[in-house]
């Protein structure tokens, strides 16, 4: 099989890959779990922060590894680094284990953060087919939302009978994606110019130039940081929210399921992506997405529909990803490509280790309700901010025309 012919696989593979990335069974019960375990919203917020403290701090040598030894490696490795994290988790008792149980999540998180899109977009870009990569990445979001609506059904449905039961599984289908992730081809995109020089001086000339260039990016700026607060908020509410109907009464089944439609929606959505940017264009997608997740924010804390409102959040906020993320690889170089988008998910990680043990330590002092309704608070100000960024940009724009 030729060159090409491997990189084109690469895309129905990393579909593959994606499901099965997703088909993460834990993801939905792991805090009613741990919660169960006697761990308080603070200490849950913590253990988060944990998650996020290391990812922050290894987001860029994660990316580094990727674009000195290669995507594919760095995939394996995650999947590797997933697998011993499930299997702290399922055996340990106490605060400090199921910490460490997330220090290696989030080396596995950021392993695969940068590496995956970049080795997608790299195989469409050596087959100069990069201008389908909007389409490409909505398809895997079909596939990412429907391993989310198996694990969030199965998940729930495994959990009332055993948690034991919903580790073991994952921790099986771990090992099956860590032998799907050695079908990949590696992109030839590796800089010559760094082979004649030590790894050190890569690691400081990589990091460098990625910081140039996102310094000397406004647009790319903007985009980055655009992002991770719209998937900041989303996670913040995605975690929190299961403790949240918990404590309304609703069972672990009847919360997947609830997940499990969202995903099955926001998959038929992801798309049809391409067709919305088209319509409404960039500055429609960056104007009213941010302002209608905000939105339903409110909608959960103010209403008996919360289920409705998180539904409709969670489609908002995968129409912000591919879009996002076609316009933030367009204005990154190959070499650079894994090290700057790790560079935006240590950006991520920074706000969740800020905002995220935040939210626990008040809804244990008052409320998750009286916590969202801050978050939403926060989230009102912020889209102001950005209404005026975006208009003024776009002002801007047509002055300068």
């Amino acid at each position: 099989m030729s060159y090409i012919s491997k990189l084109k696989r690469n895309i129905p593979f990393n579909y593959i890959f994606t499901f099965l990335k997703t088909l993460d069974l834990a993801q939905e019960v792991w805090m009613i779990y741990l919660g169960a375990k006697g761990m308080s919203l603070l200490q849950l917020g913590i253990i988060e922060a944990v998650f996020h403290i290391t990812s922050f701090l290894m987001e860029v040598p994660t990316g580094m590894i990727a674009d000195l030894y290669g995507r594919k490696t760095s995939r394996i490795l995650g999947r590797l680094f997933l697998i011993i994290s499930v299997s702290i988790l399922l055996l340990a008792n106490n605060f400090y284990l199921f910490a460490l149980s997330f220090v290696f999540c989030a080396l596995s998180y950021n392993l695969e953060s940068g590496a995956g899109d970049a080795l997608v977009y790299d195989s469409l870009k050596e087959i100069n087919k990069e201008n389908i990569y909007m389409k490409v990445q909505g398809m895997q979001e079909v596939f990412f939302q429907v391993g989310k609506l198996v694990a969030y059904l199965a998940g729930g449905y495994l959990a009332t009978m055993s948690y034991t039961l919903v580790f073991l599984l994952t921790i099986f289908i771990g090992v099956i994606s860590l032998i799907q992730s050695l079908t990949f081809t590696e992109p030839d995109i590796k800089d010559n110019n760094y082979k004649k020089i030590n790894l050190f001086k890569y690691i400081k000339n990589q990091f460098v130039e990625s910081y140039n260039l996102i310094k000397n990016n406004n647009r790319l700026s903007f985009l980055i940081i655009f992002c991770e607060i719209i998937l900041t908020f989303g996670t913040c509410l995605f975690y929190y929210i299961q403790n949240y109907l918990k404590g309304n009464g609703y069972s672990e089944l009847q919360i997947g399921i609830m997940f499990a439609v969202a995903s099955l929606l926001s998959a038929g959505v992801s798309t049809q992506v391409y067709r919305l940017e088209k319509l409404i264009k960039e500055k429609g997608i960056l104007l009213f997405m941010p302002i209608i997740s905000i939105g339903c924010i409110w909608g959960i804390v103010l209403t008996n529909y919360s289920y409705i409102f998180f539904i409709l959040i969670t489609i908002v906020e995968s129409i912000i990803f591919v879009a996002v993320s076609d316009y933030i690889n367009k204005q990154i170089p190959s070499k650079n490509r894994a090290t700057i988008l790790s560079v935006a998910s240590m950006i991520f990680s920074f706000f969740m280790i800020t905002i995220f043990p935040l939210v626990g330590h008040i809804g244990d002092l008052f409320s998750l309700n009286f916590a969202f309704k801050l978050l939403a608070t926060l989230g009102s100000f912020l889209v102001i901010v950005n209404i005026y960024v975006i208009t003024t940009i776009n002002k801007v724009r047509l002055e300068a025309e």
